[in-house]
């Protein structure tokens, strides 16, 4: 016989748990209705264009994500301003952008792992154009998975690695964004990653400094969006790059072409992106795990990756 105390504390353990089916039936079908308005019944990327502003500024623009950046906003026709550290790589890519898209292009050589002496000559090198769109992209993260204290270089590494996925994103954006308002137009990308959205074991430093572009793109969205500027966090997973050491694409690691053009549909549709359809499943997976359980199995896969680098290197 069930004692009468009891009947009250099942009695409330009932409703707890109806209650909090019922809250996670609701989020889940938030989530469904949000991601069929992005995903399938609209598209943000007709907005991304010339009637922003002339220009497009693209950090990070020789490789990978922001080449791709860079053609497809050439391709909507934008002009481009290019910036990266190697000005042979810079030439290249603006000669065949030019070529490609018939559009102006502009080169900046900037070394973004240096202090802030850099955003002078940047200042002086986008005097004087209308910018529509800015591109946060530049960034480094590990050579491989490793445990903090055992980074190789760990002092420069702190150093060029808050310079880079910090600092140049606060710097840039503080350049670029006075324009945008007085125009009341203007977007600004700012590249994150996953790995921001979760503490990432083996890759933590890198993982805080994108979390840190995450939280500064979605306070600066609600400071600016009332004022015509839209700032987006972009957090794809990953991407075929030489960053990711991932040569061939897959539906799940798709080319950076694909995952441009994909992410590019959801601006103004989402201040925060995983940027493409698999990432945004994958997230949406992810945030359904209690914290501690996403961070243990996080390190668990970061771990058999670190062991697989360190076994290659022996074989060599």
């Amino acid at each position: 016989m069930v004692a009468p105390a009891a009947l009250p504390a099942a009695g409330l353990f009932y409703w707890v748990g109806a209650l909090g089916a019922l809250y996670a039936a609701a989020l889940a079908s938030y989530r469904l209705l949000a991601g069929l308005r992005v995903w399938v019944l609209g598209s943000g990327a007709a907005a991304v264009g010339p009637a922003l502003g002339a220009w497009a500024v693209i950090t990070g623009a020789t490789d990978g994500i922001g080449k791709a950046y860079a053609e497809e906003l050439a391709r909507r026709g934008m002009k481009v301003v290019l910036i990266s550290r190697s000005k042979e790589k810079l030439d290249q890519v603006s000669t065949e952008i030019r070529e490609k898209y018939k559009v102006e292009t502009k080169v900046i050589v900037a070394d973004f792992g240096e202090r802030e002496d850099i955003y002078n000559g940047i200042k002086a090198g986008l005097e004087g154009l209308e910018i529509g769109v800015l591109v946060n992209n530049v960034g480094i993260s590990y050579a491989y998975p490793e445990y903090f204290i055992d980074i190789p270089e760990l002092e420069k590494t702190i150093d060029k690695m808050v310079n880079i996925n910090i600092m140049s994103v606060c710097k840039m954006t503080r350049l670029v964004l006075p324009g945008m308002l007085e125009r009341s137009k203007g977007i600004i990308l700012n590249i994150a990653s996953a790995s921001g959205m979760c503490p990432t074991p083996l890759l933590t430093l890198y993982s805080a400094t994108k979390a840190f572009v995450d939280y500064f793109s979605r306070g600066l969205d609600a400071e600016y969006k009332s004022k015509g500027i839209i700032v987006q966090s972009v957090l794809p997973y990953y991407v075929a790059t030489k960053m990711s050491k991932i040569r061939k694409p897959t539906l799940d690691k798709p080319s950076p072409e694909r995952y441009v053009r994909a992410a590019l549909g959801t601006v103004g549709l989402q201040s925060q992106t995983n940027g493409y359809l698999p990432h945004a499943l994958m997230g949406w997976v992810i945030s359904l795990l209690p914290t501690s359980t996403a961070i243990n199995l996080i390190m668990k896969t970061n771990k058999q990756i670190r062991a697989r680098y360190f076994k290659k290197m022996k074989e060599k």
